[in-house]
C-alpha cells in the first residue's frame, strides 16, 4: 500500500538509544514537532548480513543528514534487549557498535503490518485455520517524511539487495529544492544542477538545454 503524498501513521512504537535507553518514539510527531524531515528505515533483522553494512553506511553519513535538517531512525521487529546486545557488539565482529541514531522495535509489527512492509503470506488449510508462511521480518523499505509528516518518498528493497545511502540524500535535496523554489527536479538532479518549470515552456527550455 502505497502512502506517498500521505501523512505517515501516527504510532508510537517501541525504540533503543545507544546507550541503552528505552524510548517511545512516533515517528510523525519526530517530524512534526521538530519541523524535520524524517527518514526511516526498516531492515530485517539484527546479528545478520546485509543488515550491519546498511546501518553503518547510514551511520557514517549522519552529518549530511544533520545538514539537512533530516533525522534518521531504524527500525526491525527485534526487541529492544537484541537491539542493545547488537549496539554492543564491536563493528569487526558483525555488530553495529559506533552507531548513534534510534531504532525502533516493533516486536508485535504494529507499525510494519500498517505499513504493509513484513514478508508474510496467510492462507487456510482445509480445516479454515490460518497458515502462515514467510519470514515474518520485513523488507527493506525506506520511508522520507517532510515537516508535515506527510510522505514524500517511499521504496522497498527485496532482502538481499542493500540501499544506496547517497540516493537518499540526494532526493531531500531535491524535495528541498521544491519546497524553496517551486521548480521541479528533472531526471538525474543533483544539488547546483538546473531544475524547471512545471510548464509546457519550462520543460522545452530545460530540454532544448540538455
Amino acid at each position: 500500500m502505497a502512502i506517498v503524498g500521505k501523512k505517515f501513521p501516527s504510532v508510537s512504537i517501541d525504540a533503543m538509544s545507544e546507550m541503552g535507553d528505552d524510548l517511545k518514539i512516533n515517528v510523525f510527531e519526530e517530524a512534526v514537532s521538530k519541523q524535520s524531515k524524517v527518514l526511516l528505515f526498516w531492515y530485517p533483522k539484527d546479528f545478520t548480513f546485509v543488515c550491519p553494512t546498511e546501518l553503518h553506511a547510514f551511520q557514517a553519513a549522519l552529518p549530511d543528514f544533520e545538514k539537512r535538517n533530516t533525522i534518521v531512525i531504524g527500525a526491525s521487529c527485534d526487541t529492544n534487549e537484541v537491539h542493545f546486545a547488537w549496539l554492543n557488539t564491536p563493528k569487526d565482529n558483525g555488530g553495529i557498535e559506533g552507531v548513534t541514531y534510534p531504532i525502533l522495535a516493533d516486536t508485535h509489527r504494529h507499525l510494519s503490518n500498517i505499513l504493509g512492509i513484513v514478508e508474510q503470506d496467510v492462507e487456510y488449510n482445509e480445516a479454515g485455520e490460518e497458515v502462515f508462511s514467510g519470514s515474518n521480518v520485513t523488507f527493506r523499505a525506506t520511508y522520507l517524511i517532510d515537516e508535515t509528516g506527510k510522505v514524500f518518498h517511499e521504496s522497498v528493497n527485496d532482502m538481499p539487495v542493500g540501499r544506496n545511502v547517497k540516493e537518499y540524500l540526494r532526493l531531500i535535496d531535491a524535495y528541498a529544492h521544491v519546497q524553496k523554489h517551486g521548480e521541479v527536479c528533472p531526471a538525474n538532479w543533483e544539488e547546483g544542477k538546473e531544475a524547471m518549470n512545471a510548464n509546457r515552456t519550462g520543460v522545452a527550455e530545460y530540454l532544448s538545454a540538455n
